[in-house]
């Protein structure tokens, strides 16, 4: 099912929750069989826009790392509106860096911990905030965004026609 724009970040996070329990599966994008990170973001990108947002080449485990290019960040800079984290908010997608000075080459998007948070706290406050995202070994979750995790974040992105 596509949605049409314009788009509520509710909308986002619905459909990524969707892929909670997806295996992974590097290079995969398949609702229910197999997805990795950068899987994620493309299935509700689907979702949302009907189609890719760009064909993607094959890529390894250790893409990025030989050239130091930053090709994750350089695509979200393509096809989203470039955010910052103070202004974050529900449905946006995150790219981290596992380690300082070290290519980004991990992706989620951002969720609240339940419709009953909302309004609770104000936009930017990271307790309140969860994130969905696929890791290798483990089917795809909703995690808490937890100091480890905010420290590690390299870029914030808004979906494109969103209203709210």
């Amino acid at each position: 099912m596509t949605a049409s724009a314009p788009f509520r970040r509710a909308d986002i996070v619905a459909h990524a929750r969707q892929w909670i329990g997806t295996p992974y599966h590097h290079q995969a994008s398949t609702l229910g069989a197999g997805v990795d990170c950068i899987g994620l973001v493309r299935g509700v990108w689907r979702t949302l826009y009907g189609q890719e947002p760009e064909r993607l080449p094959g890529y390894g485990r250790d893409w990025s790392e030989a050239t130091g290019r930053e090709t994750l960040l350089e695509a979200a800079k393509r096809h989203f509106i470039e955010n910052d984290l103070r202004s974050a908010r529900a449905g946006d997608v995150l790219v981290f860096r596992y380690r300082a000075g070290t290519v980004a080459k991990h992706a989620g998007i951002l969720a609240t911990r339940s419709d009953e948070d909302r309004g609770r706290n104000p936009p930017g406050d990271a307790s309140v905030f969860t994130f969905i995202h696929a890791m290798e070994g483990a089917p795809v979750t909703e995690a808490a965004l937890s100091g480890w995790w905010q420290r590690r974040i390299a870029g914030v992105f808004q979906f494109p026609g969103i209203i709210d």
